[in-house]
């Protein structure tokens, strides 16, 4: 049997059975593309997107893990955790401002670990 018989005859007996019936998206028109240019990774840039999930540059996702450790830092239930945090961070802003990676410029320097306590306690006190 020629391979493109075999292969027709399997989709002809999934048909059958009823296994394409239940997809998701049945029944329901293709979604518009907005941008007419073909992009062969189309599907990969569908599923990241319903999968909720995003890649940054190296430069550019350490960037935002910064200024998302500045808030945990501002946050911390205690003066240890956010020098512990901001040491942290502190370290990989520095470990790639010796091995920039490729992309674009990471764009921060490591922070003053005695600036951001004292606007910890600043920040604690307008609390109380």
């Amino acid at each position: 049997m020629p391979f493109e018989s075999w292969v027709d005859k399997q989709i002809q007996d999934a048909q059958a059975r009823g296994e394409f019936e239940r997809l998701p998206g049945v029944g329901e028109p293709l979604p518009a593309e907005v941008d007419s240019t073909y992009d062969e990774l189309w599907w990969v840039k569908r599923k990241m997107a319903r999968e909720g999930l995003a890649v940054l540059p190296p430069a550019l996702a350490l960037r935002k893990e910064a200024e998302d450790a500045l808030t945990a830092a501002y946050a911390a239930p205690s003066e240890r955790m956010a020098r512990k945090i901001i040491e942290d961070v502190n370290a990989k802003i520095r470990d790639m401002m010796f091995k920039p990676p490729p992309g674009p410029p990471l764009g921060k320097k490591p922070y003053d670990v005695e600036d951001v306590v004292r606007e910890w306690r600043r920040l604690r006190e307008t609390r109380a």
